[in-house]
Formats: C-alpha cells, structure tokens, sequence
C-alpha cells in the first residue's frame, strides 16, 4: 500500500528511505563525555529499527555544556575516539542514515541524573560554573549562571563548529543544532531568561543574533553533501515567553541561511510552565512554522500511533516525524507500523523469522 509514511524524502544532501526520526535521546551514561558500553548496545539496536534517521542524543561542545557529569560530548579527542567504536558498530549492521544533535546546556548545566533527582548538583557532586545569556537561574536552588560575554560567546560559536568538523571526521550523515527545550540557544531567544541590554537582547532580531551565529558557523562547517537542521521551540507555554511567531521567524533564517530541516518542540525553559501535552500536542506548532517558512518540518511530541503518524504525514502538517520514548518502547516500532499500515518492509535475515507473513504468533503477540 502506497503509505505516506513509508514514502522517502531528500534531506539536503541524503535520502531518508521513510518520514520515521528517531529523536535524540539523553541516556546519562558517559564518562567525562565519552560513550561507553551502554551505547555500544543501545545506539546499533535502534540503528536496526528501520527508521528514516537516527539521531544521537542531545551532545555538549563543551565540557561546562554537559547536563550532567553522564552526557554525551564530542569536545575532545577521547570523546571522538569513543563515538567512533560505537559508530562502527552500528554501521556494520545497518546502512540507516545517523545524525547527531549539538548542544550547550546554558543554566540548566551542573545536574543530576534524572534517577538521582534532577536537581542542581550540590557541593560534594562536583558542580561546575554554568553559563547563559543573563545572570538567570533556572530555578530556585539551582545554580545562579555568569552571564556570557561576547568573547565567550565568540569562543563558543568555535566549539560548536569544532563539535561539527568532528562530527564530519566520523563520518556521520547529519547534524542538528539544539535550540530547544530550555537550553542555552533556546535561553537566547526567550526574554524569559533573556535580559542582556546589549546587541545580543531586547528585540527578536537581537535574541536572534547568537543562535544564527552558532547556525552560520555550522553551515560553513558542513558539506551540502551532508544534512544540517536545528530543533527549536515554539512555545515557552509562559506569558511572556517565545511562541510561534519566534520559531516562524526562526525558520525562515535557518532556511536562508541554507539548513535542511527544522524540528519544531517546545517547553523546557521553565520549571513553572502550563504544558497542555496530549497525543500530538505539539503538532499543530510543526505546521504553523511549516506554512510560515517553508523548510521541511519535523513533528515530534506524543506520536505513538502508527495512524496518527501517516495522517500527520498525509494531511501536509509536517513532512516527518520523531519519536522518542515511543522507540525505547518498542525498539521495533517501525516494523511494527508497517504491520498495521499494510506496508511490505523487509527485516534483517537474522531477525526475518519474526516477520508477519512468516511467524504466526505475531497475530498472538498484537492482536
């Protein structure tokens, strides 16, 4: 069956044989940065799970840009080393298409683990100085930040092309720019946590200014032959805050400046925040900045239904979407939704066994 959702689509300079992301992930199990064996299973399973794309968690271009002492970071040669065992991995198994998602955590830097609370790291967990556009914590009792200068910033624009040549050096098909979910990008854009008084705050152009000066850095980093996009935010769900008019404009200077992709999200900026989140709450966002900019959009956010997803995909609302949780569900899930869409797709010969139109039990295990 023709199915948009298992139709393939060009991505700058690669080809995405299905609308099916697999979000960037946090896993917190990395050593000053560096993947370990955690990842050494986890990302080569989901690299066989017949998505579109696989994208790699959220991961810092610095060390002070982690979000815990457990993230992911590509700033050092150990770090690249180590990405590099992991990549081979999923490489030998698979042939999907893998990106990798760049970051700086900002404010929200210097914390725990989720399973050991959250919170700001205390005096006995080795904290390190955060950073962020204004001298704004996250929350109460989190860690007050130094308010970035323009040497800094200037230095970290560097990092993040330096984080991008490594990438490039791996070998990897796509990078993502984070600009979301209350991290340092996202800080610059919202006046919530935004209150320079220089060239770099006040109006949307100028909150605007540093997040489009880490994205020009990237686009010259790299090749057309490669995939470049951004996730950004469209909702602080703050009055006061960014909303969908920041992201449009967003959209169409990451258009102009020559990314791919945008994959549109939001909240995370302030603990306080009134989330409205139910199935596809975000993806009326997705099509906003879709019709406003007209940069391939991606829809992420409460998808889990195989026909939810082809009818997001169908009606024009987004031209993909991601899932995330939904994957460490149901790692399969791809095959899955093929089942239930009446899409043929093949699986890998070791696992072939276990296709429908072989296994009978596959009627038992989803009726």
């Amino acid at each position: 069956m023709n199915k948009k959702l298992f139709s393939p689509i060009q991505l700058g300079g690669i080809s995405l044989s299905n609308r099916v992301a697999i979000a960037p992930m946090c896993q917190y199990s990395s050593s000053d940065g560096c993947m370990g064996d955690w990842h050494a299973m986890h990302l080569p399973n989901l690299a066989i799970s017949g998505a579109g794309l696989l994208v790699i968690e959220a991961t810092a271009i610095a060390r002070e840009g982690r979000i815990t002492h457990g993230c992911v970071g590509l700033y050092s040669d150990d770090n690249e080393a180590a990405m590099a065992k992991v990549l081979a991995v999923c490489r030998r198994v698979s042939t999907v298409p893998i990106g990798i998602q760049l970051a700086h955590a900002g404010r929200k830097a210097s914390t725990q683990t989720p399973w050991a609370g959250g919170g700001a790291l205390s005096a006995e967990e080795s904290p390190w100085v955060t950073q962020a556009p204004s001298a704004i914590s996250f929350a109460e009792g989190w860690h007050t930040p130094q308010e970035l200068s323009t040497a800094e910033m200037r230095r970290l624009v560097d990092g993040f092309a330096a984080s991008a040549g490594r990438a490039l050096r791996l070998g990897l098909d796509a990078v993502e720019l984070h600009a979301a979910h209350g991290y340092l990008l996202h800080q610059f854009l919202s006046p919530l946590a935004n209150q320079r008084k220089d060239a770099y705050g006040g109006s949307l152009e100028n909150r605007l200014r540093f997040p489009l000066e880490v994205a020009r850095a990237l686009r010259e980093v790299l090749p057309k032959e490669k995939c470049l996009g951004a996730r950004i935010t469209a909702s602080d769900w703050m009055d006061g805050g960014a909303g969908p008019e920041d992201a449009i404009a967003m959209a169409r200077a990451l258009k102009a400046i020559g990314y791919d992709y945008v994959c549109v999200s939001s909240g995370g900026l302030v603990p306080g925040a009134k989330m409205v989140v139910g199935p596809g709450y975000q993806v009326p966002f997705a099509m906003q900045v879709k019709q406003g900019s007209g940069i391939a959009t991606r829809a992420v956010g409460m998808i889990a239904d195989p026909h939810q997803a082809e009818a997001i995909i169908g009606s024009g609302q987004a031209d993909m979407v991601a899932l995330a949780r939904g994957f460490l569900d149901d790692p399969r899930w791809v095959w899955h939704a093929a089942e239930r869409l009446g899409v043929k797709l093949e699986y890998p010969p070791q696992y072939a066994r276990s296709h429908p139109g072989i296994w009978p039990g596959s009627k038992l295990a989803r009726p």
